[in-house]
Formats: C-alpha cells, structure tokens, sequence
C-alpha cells in the first residue's frame, strides 16, 4: 500500500522562540485560602471568647488590632472598623 503525500512548507526564516528573561514576584505567596484558614483558626481557637488581639498585615500597611467577628468579606474590629479579607496578605494572633 503506497503512503499518501503530504506537503510539508519549508521553513525560510530563524525561528526565535526561546525566553530569555524570567522574572518572579515573591510576595504574594500566601494564597488568600491560607488567609481564610488562619481567621477561622484564630476564631476556632479556645483562646477566642469574644475578642481576638491580631497582627494584621495588608496590601499596603502593617497594624495590631482587636478582631470581634467575621463576614465572608470582611473582619470585624472592636472600633467597628471593616477590614477587608482580600486586602489581608498575613495574619497572626498576638
């Protein structure tokens, strides 16, 4: 049985297709599961009546604070201030 013909084009031209250059970010490695993990950790905690003391450290700043509660979207703190879930890159129990 005789193979059918294919037509292969000839390539003409320098083919230049290798990166030269990688660059990697790494501070934002903590995913924001990890950061959902770590708030219910700190309310799940034996240590959490009614107020948690907190590191919180976000996007654009570092500050300690006294959690009270949580949204799906935010944290709650004992001045009534909204913290926002997705700007918080780490946070600790003090």
């Amino acid at each position: 049985m005789e193979k059918p013909k294919v037509f292969a084009n000839p390539i003409n031209k320098k083919i230049n297709n290798v990166q030269d250059l990688f660059r990697s970010d790494k501070s934002n490695r903590t995913s924001p599961i990890d950061v959902n993990k770590k708030i219910n950790e700190i309310f799940a905690s034996r240590n959490h009546v009614y107020k948690s003391k907190v590191k919180i450290t976000t996007k654009s700043s570092v500050f300690e604070t006294e959690i009270v509660g949580k949204t799906n979207l935010n944290l709650l703190t004992l001045d009534g201030k909204l913290i926002n879930i997705t700007d918080i890159v780490d946070i600790e129990r003090i």
